[in-house]
């Protein structure tokens, strides 16, 4: 196995809730969520209605995702890097009655046929305990019963941020609807992110997004995939909020086969470090699928200027300005690249500019990444060798392997598990 050098990692106080100036900047805080009870009621007969192809072994899959959370805190250094949704969501509830009341609210209005609204009183009279575990699981002493929220492990899809912003999603599938609801109240109402309730961006009725379609490439210029679960109506929305109220310049709106391979843009395409992508090949061809609509502001008005780029690669080579390296998921033949993008080999996960996370199992993936100068290490052996030390970010490349077995079956990688509310203003936080 390749070695690594161990050197003291920097310490940056974080000064507000959100914060993402690029992606592949150095992480502060990620939102998460480990596998729990919910996952253990996925069945043959409901798998397909809660979106899983396959029911996994929920023991292993909690190892391989806490293991992920470790690496995570050991690379940015800090105690606090790694925040548990199922506990953020305890603790709204438990720091505001009005917190429990709006989300009853918003639950029983949001899913009007699982007829919750019968047992609306009861379920505002939960101690926070219970009605944190009925939020996950659907589960309580109640006649009722409601579906769980598997998928609430695929955190990125809740929301996104850009910059100190953070836009809400809106679920495409009534399966995913209460984690909408959640992420909504939490950020409300938890005492970490209230105070920053001015910074929420809320899509307007009728548009569907998930934050997995959504890149922010640099400072100035945010890509969103037009694909199965983000629709061209969000995205304009999201175009209009990001003019007017942040720094970004451009918006490019990358259309995507609308099917489940390639659900979100980032299952083809993921920033490894601010010049190196990962990208399912395709995606870059002449007559291929990435075909892009360029987004401007015009005026003050919140007009647009709008064209369309046939390329992809040529579009972010003009925005971004600087040298770009597109690293082939699955390597050079389109059998394997097929075969590993379907196994999330373009959803790579940046802690820090060149040190990433993937599935072991996209073995041509990392040989690839092995080519371009980054050692290739597992977790396990990572975790070990830093012990008793620090690691250095951009100090080297490194491509860390995620052994994933169970988690590569809920068809999402290690950026549709992580929602980063916080990077460093600079690549590698110096």
């Amino acid at each position: 196995m390749d070695t690594l050098q161990a050197s003291p990692t920097p310490t940056v106080e974080q000064s507000s809730a959100y914060s993402i100036p690029a992606e592949a900047h150095l992480l502060e805080q990620v939102i998460v969520h480990t596998p729990g009870a919910e996952m253990e009621l996925v069945s043959p007969e409901n798998r397909e209605d809660l979106l899983f192809d396959d029911i996994l072994f929920v023991g292993h899959a909690r190892q391989e995702h806490l293991l992920m959370c470790s690496v995570f805190e050991k690379i940015v250094g800090r105690p606090d890097t790694v925040l548990q949704i199922k506990d953020l969501l305890l603790e709204t509830f438990e720091a505001d009655d009005a917190a429990q009341h709006a989300f009853v609210e918003k639950l029983c209005r949001s899913l009007p046929e699982q007829n919750l609204g019968t047992v609306e009183d009861e379920l505002k009279r939960f101690s926070p305990a219970d009605l944190q575990q009925f939020a996950l699981t659907g589960q309580s002493d109640l006649a009722i019963r409601a579906q769980p929220v598997p998928n609430l492990m695929f955190t990125r899809d809740l929301a996104a941020v850009v910059h100190d912003h953070i836009i809400l999603s809106h679920a495409a599938t009534v399966a995913r609807t209460r984690e909408s609801i959640i992420i909504n109240v939490i950020l409300h109402h938890h005492p970490r992110f209230a105070p920053h309730s001015d910074k929420i961006i809320e899509l307007p009725p009728g548009v569907t997004f998930e934050g997995g379609d959504l890149l922010v490439a640099s400072p100035d210029t945010v890509l969103i995939g037009h694909s199965e679960r983000t629709s061209l109506g969000a995205i304009m929305a999201i175009a209009h909020e990001l003019f007017e109220r942040t720094s970004i310049e451009h918006v490019l709106a990358v259309d995507l086969p609308k099917r489940r391979a390639t659900m979100h843009l980032d299952t083809v395409f993921t920033f490894a470090s601010p010049e190196e992508i990962i990208v399912f090949p395709p995606l870059l061809e002449t007559h291929g699928f990435g075909y892009a609509m360029h987004f401007t502001a015009a005026d003050e008005t919140g007009r647009f200027v709008t064209d369309m780029r046939r390329n992809l690669r040529d579009v972010l080579g003009e925005l971004l300005d600087r040298d770009l390296t597109f690293i082939p998921c699955g390597g050079t033949e389109r059998l394997h690249q097929e075969r590993e993008q379907w196994t999330d080999g373009a959803n790579v996960f940046a802690a820090a500019p060149g040190a990433i996370l993937g599935y072991e199992r996209n073995s041509r993936t990392f040989e690839r990444l092995r080519d371009r100068g980054y050692r290739i290490v597992s977790a396990e052996s990572f975790l070990s060798y830093f012990e008793s030390g620090e690691f250095h970010p951009g100090k080297e490349k490194v491509a860390i392997q995620l052994g994933g077995t169970e988690l590569s079956r809920g068809r999402g990688g290690p950026r549709c598990m992580t929602l980063p509310i916080a990077r460093h203003d600079s690549p590698a936080g110096a």
